[in-house]
């Protein structure tokens, strides 16, 4: 997978583009098409995952299937690690 790093369109913060591809390579990542018609129209996905250093990460991108385009990406809020991690139980279970 490779990712377009030019302009980003917003603060890495707390984050490292590292992480981020992390995210990304998490075999247990989930990954979330939208349900709405104003995310379909714009094609952009959602991505939770961890990083090899254990930060989960929330990103919403784009793709046209080679290359990746991150739009957002931020760390877990609560609900989120919740989800990731239910979704992680029912995998391993």
């Amino acid at each position: 997978m490779e990712f377009d790093w030019n302009n980003p369109a917003f603060e890495l913060g707390s984050l490292t583009q590292r992480e981020i591809e992390e995210s990304f390579e998490d075999p247990f990542a989930v990954r979330l098409m939208p349900d709405t018609p104003r995310f379909g129209v714009q094609a952009r996905f959602f991505n939770l995952g961890m990083s090899a250093g254990g930060v989960g990460i929330y990103s919403v991108y784009r793709t046209n299937g080679r290359l990746v385009r991150v739009m957002l990406a931020r760390p877990f809020e609560p609900e989120e690690r919740f989800f990731y991690q239910r979704k992680l139980d029912q995998t391993l279970a």
